[in-house]
């Protein structure tokens, strides 16, 4: 999007962020982003643009099976995944090429292909905007939901996430069996963290565009979760229907939705829908931030006119 801020910031530590925070407590609207590539601006930003670039990766001590790894919020998620895959730990395999940065995955808690950074979150250190205080969030602390977390609800622009800790294991046990991961496997007996890896970043090269090569904030809808009555309503109606038990009901794609209402490859204007994954909207060149919010308004209507059910984007609106 073209679109600007007044003023952008970046700091390289817990210290310089205090200081800033200081020496600024009057300069509003104060934003606090990643890498940007969960956002949807819908115009210039009237105030300073804050970002964290605190990076390493640390031991932060062992538990059984398990490794803690420390990991500054300004590090490459991909990256760090990298990083736990090419010394034999598990757990984040599966998310794999998220667009972001680490601290995002706590604010945001991202996930794919049955995986989400709550799993394998420990705890997340934050410094607050109002007191320039640190604390220090448990994972039961942070109220995490899908797509969902304190920092997104009752905290939301309260916090600066600075460092976050992951559990990671030693013998990981593979999670394979979310979209076509197994398919993708010579022998899915006998993989490594490394071949699930290599599966899942083909997979989404295969499906979903680059957001170096074109605009794009990857999936741009939550997958609605709906419950076990209305889903047999639909099951028996639409018999091919792709779905997946969760706790509180029946999870649905909604790239699968979309894609049923026609929408697939369509354009209004500059935005379009991906023509490999209904889920991406992109930016086809000069497409405006109105362009895309009016593409996502008439998407959802689409889908609550077919199927009776609401979807709701994961981007956030700024």
């Amino acid at each position: 999007m073209d679109v600007r801020a007044r003023r952008f910031v970046e700091y390289e530590s817990e210290q310089e962020l205090c200081r800033f925070l200081s020496e600024e407590k009057a300069d509003t609207p104060l934003l606090h982003i990643g890498a940007g590539s969960n956002l949807l601006f819908q115009g210039d930003y009237p105030g300073t643009v804050l970002h964290s670039a605190i990076r390493g990766i640390e031991p932060a001590g062992e538990a059984g099976d398990n490794m803690l790894l420390r990991v500054g919020a300004g590090v490459v998620w991909d990256d760090f995944v990298g990083y736990t895959v090419s010394h034999g730990l598990g757990g984040a395999e599966n998310l794999s090429l998220i667009p972001g940065e680490v601290g995002a995955s706590a604010v945001q808690n991202i996930g794919a292909y049955g995986v989400e950074a709550k799993d394998i979150i420990e705890q997340v250190e934050a410094v607050s905007f109002v007191t320039g205080q640190k604390h220090t969030f448990s994972n039961p602390e942070c109220c995490y939901a899908y797509r969902q977390s304190i920092f997104k609800q009752q905290l939301r622009g309260q916090y600066a996430v600075t460092y976050v800790t992951y559990r990671l294991s030693r013998r990981p046990v593979l999670n394979l069996d979310y979209g076509n991961i197994r398919s993708r496997l010579a022998d899915s007996s006998a993989c490594t963290v490394a071949d699930v890896r290599r599966a899942v970043i083909s997979i989404r090269n295969e499906k979903l565009p680059d957001p170096d090569l074109q605009g794009n904030a990857g999936s741009f809808f939550m997958n609605p979760v709906v419950s076990r009555q209305q889903f047999d309503r639909l099951h028996a109606q639409y018999p091919d229907m792709p779905f997946y038990d969760v706790a509180d009901g029946v999870k649905i794609p909604a790239g699968w939705l979309i894609e049923q209402c026609g929408w697939k490859g369509r354009s209004m204007g500059r935005a379009a829908v991906h023509r490999n994954q209904a889920l991406v909207l992109v930016n086809l060149g000069g497409a405006k931030p109105d362009d895309i919010i009016s593409l996502s308004q008439a998407v959802c209507q689409s889908v609550r006119r077919q199927f009776g059910i609401d979807i709701r984007p994961e981007v956030n609106f700024i």
